[in-house]
């Protein structure tokens, strides 16, 4: 069974198939060991070079082993790069793929949860609009019947009001002509006063003409 069957369960149901996210962090750590190996195969091919140069004048065996010995762990180094890009792009792809599966998880619950706004039709909008067009259409009509005084102002007639309206009015025309033919009361500017008639000459006057009126009598006759 190969290494990344045995990560995953291989030959077990499907019941016990990990997650994407248990995948993606078992990816993760898998990833985090071959990096600490390779770190150690690294730093045993530096130290299998220095043994060969060491080596290489004194003990040409040992030198020879050394380097048959970094050469395998070069190899497994090598082996190690491969895997560790295979498990990288494995892990993105489910990366992804996880992303993807919980946007359209969410975009699902979106679509129900819009859908149940639309529950009502066409039809049962209308009616709504209809019910509330009435309903308010009642509500007009109880505050104008609260705004209305009770009890007063209803048991008079508005023809009645006319009447005696006209009756105030012809009265106080008759008023105002009664007042202009009334003499006034004002009193009167003094008139001047003429100068004392002198009795004497007056009487002179009145002599005078009867001595005409005579001698027109005389003459006539």
């Amino acid at each position: 069974m190969s290494l990344l069957a045995k990560l995953f369960g291989g030959g077990k149901s499907k019941q016990n198939t990990p997650t994407p996210a248990e995948a993606i962090q078992r990816l993760r750590g898998i990833e985090d060991v071959l990096i600490k190996k390779q770190d150690y195969l690294e730093k045993k091919i530096e130290q299998e070079i220095q043994t060969a140069k060491k080596n290489g004048s004194k003990n040409k065996r040992i030198a020879l082993q050394a380097l048959k010995r970094k050469k395998r762990y070069e190899k497994q180094l090598t082996q190690i790069d491969g895997t560790l890009t295979t498990i990288e792009f494995q892990r993105e792809a489910l990366e992804n793929a996880n992303t993807n599966t919980e946007v359209l998880k969410v975009m699902g619950l979106a679509a129900k949860a819009l859908k149940n706004t639309h529950e009502m039709d066409i039809d049962d909008v209308q009616n709504l609009m209809d019910e509330v067009q009435e309903q308010q259409e009642v509500a007009n009509e109880i505050s104008e019947a609260i705004s209305n005084p009770v009890g007063f102002g209803h048991d008079v007639d508005d023809d009645d009001l006319l009447k005696e309206l006209e009756d105030l009015e012809e009265e106080e025309l008759d008023q105002q002509l009664l007042n202009i033919a009334e003499p006034s009361t004002e009193k009167l500017p003094n008139l001047p006063q003429a100068e004392p008639s002198r009795p004497r000459k007056a009487k002179v006057h009145h002599e005078e003409n009867e001595d005409e009126m005579k001698e027109l009598a005389a003459w006539a006759s």
